[in-house]
């Protein structure tokens, strides 16, 4: 399995490079759901919505939350999987009304899988106060909804970039997860801004799974694509 996150792109680029990566599932935050306004300027723009456009032929199967609802259209997360999502629900987390957020969390059949993959595609709030009360609510939802024994990833934009990792202390420990590059050696990668990374706001958390790679895709190409780098991960089932 093999989970990108990636923001505010360029979409035919990205799309090609998505394809030329060849991943299983994507998890993607800030994808425009519609907007009038661009879909009037741009020639060019698809005719459905951005995350429909990314998944083309090769993620059959994808799901959007829609978080930010405006007069021009609406933006949210998305998951795009090559493998059927069976279930799915968006948790609105907003901690104020001027910033939107939610969860979306996905159940897939894995051909093979003696039970369902959990995924939660996350966008977590700029202050610290809001993002604890996010964190709170997203570790509530896995216990009451997540089977212990099932196979379960959490990725996005955690917005987490203080010393202290309080997604790691708060809800990544006590649900018995962790971050794919820790897993694989390190820390968290430094993943913002794209151009020169410097804070490690972006991460996957993993429950079930044994990882064989993590990588940052840093480089002037992703940062024309992207103000986050995408973060890539090899995982192999426990």
């Amino acid at each position: 399995m093999t989970p990108l996150l990636a923001r505010r792109p360029s979409l035919r680029a990205l799309r090609e490079e998505l394809h030329a990566l060849n991943p299983d599932l994507v998890f993607l935050q800030e994808v425009l759901g519609a907007h009038a306004g661009h879909a009037r300027r741009h020639r060019d723009w698809p005719a459905q919505s951005q995350y429909e456009y990314l998944a083309d032929t090769l993620w059959p199967s994808h799901a959007y939350g829609r978080n930010a609802v405006y007069d021009a259209g609406h933006h949210g997360n998305a998951l795009l999987s090559r493998y059927p999502i069976t279930r799915w629900d968006n948790e609105d987390v907003s901690a104020h009304r001027f910033e939107s957020r939610g969860l979306l969390h996905c159940e897939i059949a894995v051909p093979g899988w003696p039970q369902a993959l959990h995924c939660v595609c996350v966008h977590l709030a700029l202050t610290m106060r809001g993002r604890s009360r996010q964190l709170e609510k997203l570790r509530q939802r896995i216990e009451r909804l997540v089977p212990a024994a099932a196979p379960l990833i959490v990725a996005g934009d955690f917005n987490d970039w203080t010393w202290r990792q309080r997604a790691a202390q708060e809800f990544a420990q006590p649900l018995n997860m962790h971050e794919v590059f820790e897993l694989a050696g390190g820390q968290p990668a430094r993943s913002f801004p794209a151009g020169l990374p410097l804070l490690r706001l972006d991460r996957i958390y993993v429950r079930g799974f044994r990882v064989h790679t993590a990588r940052a895709h840093h480089g002037r190409r992703w940062a024309r694509l992207s103000d986050h780098a995408p973060l890539i991960a090899q995982l192999e089932l426990i």
